[in-house]
């Protein structure tokens, strides 16, 4: 007789909710956590920045922006990403969760199935938060003219039009294809090595969630700086063009003021970043999971409880 674990068998009715539920929690704990990390992130990958912005390290950007900004300024963007992640997120993991057990039948070790999901699920993610980004990196800029999200949103929407909002989108979409598809692989991969059973298991989810962060990031790097280059449309790189746009555009200039070093900068906060992140969102999605499952399974165990128990009382009252 097989035995499906409730815990990654959720019933039918209640699964969609369940990982809506469970993914935005982890979106906005992750974004949260993490925030002043991608600020760094941000800053490092400037291509001309200020003298006073030009960093030598992660601790070095974060040491200095404290001094001369103070600590808050790590945190200037945050709310508008905090309203983003988590309606993102929840059609995130409520995607991913759907097509890996449609296009797997609901068997392991399918780690293309397991590609595929992630990368449909991240069209629906950057749909929300492409332009959320797009106001967290002017944000996030050294002497950023801006005080507030909405401030900083109304600006670009004036000056620059509703397709400022999504000049990166596609640039995102090639790479976060790859990225999450990796992630989502690496993830999978590591939880057939480290927990087989598909038990719930904090420790594994941490570590695994780690390793998919750490080996995504540093494979679609370059497509990072380009992203964040095309999000905060750096004028003074190229006097000669009002805004840059599309990827090959933004290639081309990185590497006209860097080379191929260029298209790394950051990398180490990259990493640092996304390792610690995708450990919080896999724990967090997973912890909200088993105990939403856990609490439905107890509900639908105890109308049987109180059938049988019926059932029972009649019976001796019969005799």
């Amino acid at each position: 007789m097989d035995y499906e674990d409730p815990y990654e068998s959720l019933p039918p009715t209640s699964t969609p909710t369940t990982h809506m539920l469970a993914g935005s929690a982890a979106g906005v704990l992750e974004h949260s956590v993490m925030y002043p990390v991608d600020c760094v992130k941000t800053r490092m990958q400037s291509l001309v920045p200020d003298p006073k912005a030009d960093y030598r390290s992660v601790l070095d950007a974060f040491n200095t922006i404290i001094r001369h900004e103070g600590m808050l300024r790590t945190m200037k963007g945050a709310p508008i990403v905090v309203l983003g992640a988590g309606p993102a997120h929840a059609f995130y993991f409520a995607c991913y969760e759907f097509l890996k057990k449609n296009l797997s039948g609901g068997k392991q070790g399918n780690h293309l199935a397991h590609g595929l999901a992630g990368s449909v699920a991240t069209i629906l993610h950057d749909s929300v938060m492409v332009p959320v980004d797009v106001v967290k990196q002017r944000m996030q800029m050294f002497n950023s003219p801006y005080t507030t999200c909405r401030m900083c949103a109304r600006t670009i929407l004036k000056q620059e039009g509703m397709f400022a909002f999504y000049r990166s989108y596609t640039t995102q979409l090639t790479m976060n294809i790859p990225f999450q598809s990796v992630h989502f692989m690496t993830y999978e991969f590591m939880q057939d090595w480290l927990n087989q059973d598909r038990n719930y298991n904090p420790v594994t989810h941490v570590v695994s969630g780690g390793a998919a962060g750490a080996v995504a990031a540093t494979v679609t790097m370059p497509l990072d700086v380009c992203k964040t280059l095309l999000n905060t449309q750096e004028r003074c790189t190229r006097t000669h063009a009002s805004y840059i746009n599309g990827m090959v555009s933004a290639f081309r200039t990185v590497y006209e003021f860097q080379g191929v070093r260029g298209f790394f900068k950051g990398l180490t906060a990259r990493v640092i970043f996304q390792m610690p992140a995708t450990a919080i969102s896999w724990s967090v999605y997973e912890g909200f999971k088993y105990i939403i499952t856990k609490k439905q399974s107890v509900e639908d165990a105890l109308p049987k409880r109180l059938s049988i128990g019926s059932a029972a009382s009649a019976s001796s009252h019969t005799k």
